[in-house]
């Protein structure tokens, strides 16, 4: 009998995009409690190499509270068993978390407050052809002294920094690829 020979690693696959079955949830992007004053709008689209929109992506924000504490909301993330609605979001609480489909157009949007103890939100990005989300992060102010943007060219750093827009919005585009393509970081 003949040895059974070495076989090669099964190579990664994509596994969907089945975003629409158990990643959103409701209100996703209602990070901020309902009518705060201080709350802030980050959106953006999310474009494929050719520039085209993704229809189907998702975006995931995760930040500190404006005091910087980084717990987050207790049950932000479970959902409720009747309303099916995450529990943390009651409309009260800062759950420092989001989730957000990209619509038909590839845009998606949060409704935050401003990070404490750092000018950015981090963000993951879902889509289809990704073998791994991508992390980035959304400056809402240009931070000379932090150590990321510092250690960037201008061009490549401007990938980086959401524009304020009227009415406190942020708009944050993520370029999957290509010339305009958004810095992303890897976690070793």
């Amino acid at each position: 009998m003949s040895p059974v020979p070495p076989h090669a690693p099964t190579p990664s696959q994509t596994i969907g995009p089945y975003h629409g079955y158990a990643l959103p949830f409701p209100r996703g992007g209602e990070i901020a409690p309902a009518g705060h004053p201080d709350a802030v709008t980050l959106h953006g689209y999310v474009y494929d190499g050719k520039g085209v929109p993704v229809d189907d992506g998702l975006v995931e924000t995760w930040q500190p509270a404006p005091d910087g504490s980084r717990a987050g909301a207790p049950g932000s993330l479970r959902q409720d068993a009747v309303s099916g609605t995450p529990r943390g979001r009651d409309g009260v609480t800062f759950t420092g978390f989001g989730r957000v489909p990209t619509d038909p157009d590839g845009h998606w949007a949060v409704r935050t407050l401003r990070p404490g103890g750092v000018p950015y939100v981090c963000l993951a990005v879902f889509a289809r052809g990704l073998l791994d989300h991508l992390y980035t992060r959304a400056y809402l102010t240009d931070a000379p002294d932090d150590a990321l943007l510092r250690s960037l060219a201008p061009d490549r750093r401007a990938t980086l920094l959401a524009r304020p827009g009227p009415h406190g919005t942020y708009r944050f585009d993520i370029h999957l690829q290509g010339d305009d393509e958004t810095v992303f970081l890897a976690f070793a």
